[in-house]
């Protein structure tokens, strides 16, 4: 595969990391924001977006939530990415010397305790491949990143501290959008239907529409809503199943969703990546 793929953030980041374990092959284009990324895949500039959608240990991503049912893209595919924060510095630095390290906002809590124990203060960054950067061009060796190896390779960084997440597994979940559908079955692990609704105004219109992958057997492995609209009364939802929409299963669950529903909106059907197994 060739072509660009548009990210959040700047090179180093775990959103390149993550292109460059699922699309190692396209050329990488850094974006300043979210909106930025749809915007480049929308206009033409790049052929697929990166978008980080949850956090095993923050949770979800509100900015990409926010803005996938109204993207105009398409999920295509899934990639998880193992998310390993290492202390960076410039070279000739050492642990000791270290007394700020900067990182994304998001980043510093997931450290917390390797910065207490080393009474580092944490200094807040856009993005935690433009703070390794920050730090190359400053050259202080008080300061250090919070940061991906790769973020350290670009910016000939030394790695102090490998590994300094407070929980083993942590886990980011990315989802690969294009302008265009793709609803072939592929991969070895199933596939994920990921879609929005609206529920009807009426009492028990989510348990009802609900009952219906249950009663058909289907694994829906994410729900969650949203606001619509700044009101309090009017919700829409974002669910991810296991299955096709061809699947027989599938289609009488749809229907029955259908009845209770205002609106349901197919946002992507892709393979199951094997790092959610």
């Amino acid at each position: 595969m060739t072509g660009k793929i548009a990210i959040q953030g700047e090179l180093g980041s775990y959103s390149h990391e993550a292109c460059r374990n699922a699309r190692h092959d396209m050329e990488v284009l850094p974006c300043r924001t979210f909106e930025d990324v749809i915007e480049a895949v929308r206009a033409g500039e790049a052929d697929q977006a990166m978008l980080p959608v949850e956090n095993s240990t923050y949770g979800r991503v509100a900015d990409s939530h926010r803005l996938l049912p109204h993207s105009g893209l398409h999920i295509i595919d899934e990639a998880f990415v193992r998310v390993h924060i290492n202390l960076l510095a410039v070279p000739g630095a050492k642990l000791e010397d270290i007394r700020v390290a900067k990182s994304h906002l998001v980043l510093l809590p997931q450290c917390g305790e390797f910065l207490r124990k080393h009474n580092i203060i944490g200094g807040v960054s856009p993005d935690n491949a433009r703070a390794a950067r920050d730090v190359a061009e400053a050259g202080d060796i008080h300061t250090a990143a919070l940061a991906s190896e790769l973020a350290g390779e670009i910016y000939g960084l030394d790695v102090l501290e490998r590994k300094i997440e407070d929980h083993g597994d942590n886990t980011t979940r990315f989802l690969i959008m294009s302008r265009e559908p793709d609803r072939s079955r592929r991969g070895a692990h199933g596939m994920i239907t990921s879609f929005v609704f609206q529920v009807r105004n009426i009492p028990a219109a989510l348990y009802k529409g609900m009952g219906g992958f249950a009663t058909n057997g289907i694994n829906m492995t994410k729900l969650e809503s949203y606001m619509v609209d700044g009101s309090f009364t009017a919700t829409q939802f974002y669910a991810d199943i296991e299955g096709h929409p061809d699947d027989a299963n599938v289609q009488l669950a749809m229907d029955e969703l259908d009845y209770f529903t205002t609106n349901v909106e197919i946002l992507g059907v892709y393979p199951a990546d094997n790092g959610r197994y």
